[in-house]
């Protein structure tokens, strides 16, 4: 990530630019909520109940008079520290099971690998609603379940990306030297697999908004008051056709947002790309 080339060829993607500054604004107004917003996210207010955007409440209230503008600002905080964690968390797990199967192969590889396979074929969904039942909603835990069911992508590509990494010459020449095989991942290994591991997890982020919405809105993860993206759709989800706002605003949130992680992990894959940055 140090090579200046990487910098000058992700500049050169327009769309992936763009898309950090929407991330890095949408993130920074969320968690500066606080001082962005009059309100508190549950301040109800009877006197106020399902109003329309209006210069006092920009974007409306929902049916119990609270500020939509607000509960989406909190909500975002929770949603992307969920995304964040669980994708940190994902990414972690599969880096250590793809590195360590692909540098030490053979029986090792083979474990891991069929352990990966194991992963893959449990339904994920069915999983996360059965273990998410178990957690009381609290959304650490709810991030770390994600994370914990979603690393077999990464384990895969790094994986792949190690077997050709331990053939080269400069791996021969630290183990020529006698170093250790746990320095030789750290130290020349893993940041050589940077590419593909930045841009694994960048995509886990939005994957994991999505199913965090999910299962906020099927009633499973972070519980009301406390405002989430997903259970902010569950609640106005009977009011669509009368109270269209209700709906827009944090759909529009989570569809922005996703789309902003997803074109800057494709950004990312371009200039991280040696073939992509040598043209």
């Amino acid at each position: 990530m140090s090579d200046p080339r990487i910098w000058r060829q992700l500049r050169r993607h327009k769309v992936a630019v763009a898309s950090m500054v929407l991330f890095g604004v949408a993130a920074a107004v969320c968690f500066l909520a606080p001082w962005l917003t009059p309100y508190e996210f549950d301040a109800i207010d009877l006197s106020r109940i399902r109003q329309p955007p209006s210069r006092d409440h920009w974007l409306g209230t929902d049916d119990l008079g609270r500020d939509l503008w607000t509960r989406i600002l909190f909500g975002g905080q929770i949603s992307l520290l969920i995304g964040l964690i669980s994708a940190a968390v994902g990414t972690g797990v599969g880096t250590l099971v793809g590195a360590v199967a692909g540098f030490f192969g053979g029986r090792t590889d083979a474990l891991l690998m069929r352990l990966t396979d194991v992963a893959y074929s449990i339904p994920s969904l069915p999983l996360l609603i059965v273990l998410a039942s178990f957690t009381q909603s609290a959304f650490m835990m709810i991030a770390v379940i994600i994370g914990l069911l979603s690393w077999m992508t990464t384990a895969r590509v790094v994986r792949s990306e190690v077997l050709s990494i331990r053939e080269m010459p400069y791996v021969e020449a630290a183990r020529s030297v006698g170093a250790r095989n746990r320095r030789i991942i750290w130290r020349h290994v893993l940041p050589n697999a940077l590419g593909p591991i930045v841009v694994g997890g960048t995509l886990a982020v939005g994957n994991a908004l999505i199913v965090e919405s999910s299962l906020s809105y099927l009633g499973l993860g972070v519980q009301p008051p406390t405002p989430t993206w997903g259970n902010m759709l569950r609640d106005a989800q009977s009011t669509m056709a009368t109270e269209p706002w209700l709906t827009i605003f944090p759909g529009l949130a989570i569809l922005l947002v996703v789309l902003a992680v997803n074109f800057i992990g494709d950004g990312l894959q371009d200039a991280l790309d040696p073939r992509v940055r040598s043209e």
